[in-house]
């Protein structure tokens, strides 16, 4: 079993509760609480306050997703049995979480957007991170790079509105037609 510092469960922590409750809604003491670290220890890895933690909580929530996109993309060569395979894994953990385990990040940018500069940023940073690892899957597989730029965008964006149609149908119908079409797409461009 991984023993992690106080630190890093605190950034977890807040990491799950504002993929599920937002940036607005998780307070610091719950955030404490949970994490089971004192108020001090908050303030002391994060004199910032609360957007200094949830900068960091976005952050860990991009690193999660590309290393999520990193493994499906491993286990198949082909982009789109790839997709395939991360929309299928993607329905599995929505429902297994009780469809309450979405992106671990749509949550809390939603609530940032022109009101939390800092929050909207690092949210953005992770949207390109994980672009970027879709444009590599498929120029790695033989896309000119403009066509594997535009396609990284719409398999982006597809997942993002699939997995919320997912979490508020509680149905892994979404995702699975999600990437049905993704594939097809994709294909559509060899």
């Amino acid at each position: 079993m991984e023993t992690i510092g106080t630190r890093e469960r605190i950034v977890r922590t807040t990491s799950r509760l504002m993929q599920r409750q937002g940036y607005e809604a998780t307070g610091l003491k719950q955030i404490s609480q949970e994490a089971r670290a004192t108020l001090g220890s908050v303030y002391h890895f994060f004199p910032g306050g609360k957007r200094e933690l949830a900068v960091e909580a976005v952050r860990h929530g991009d690193r999660e997703f590309a290393d999520f996109l990193r493994a499906a993309f491993g286990r198949e060569d082909d982009p789109t049995a790839a997709i395939i395979a991360c929309t299928r894994d993607l329905a599995t953990g929505l429902r297994d979480s009780g469809w309450l385990d979405g992106c671990p990040v749509t949550t809390t940018a939603l609530e940032s957007v022109g009101r939390v500069p800092e929050i909207q940023q690092a949210a953005e940073e992770a949207y390109e991170n994980w672009r970027a690892l879709v444009r590599d899957k498929l120029r790695r597989s033989g896309f000119a790079d403009d066509v594997a730029h535009d396609l990284a965008h719409t398999v982006i964006n597809t997942l993002e509105g699939a997995e919320l149609s997912a979490q508020v149908s509680q149905s892994e119908t979404p995702l699975e037609i999600a990437g049905r079409h993704l594939a097809r797409l994709i294909d559509s461009y060899r």
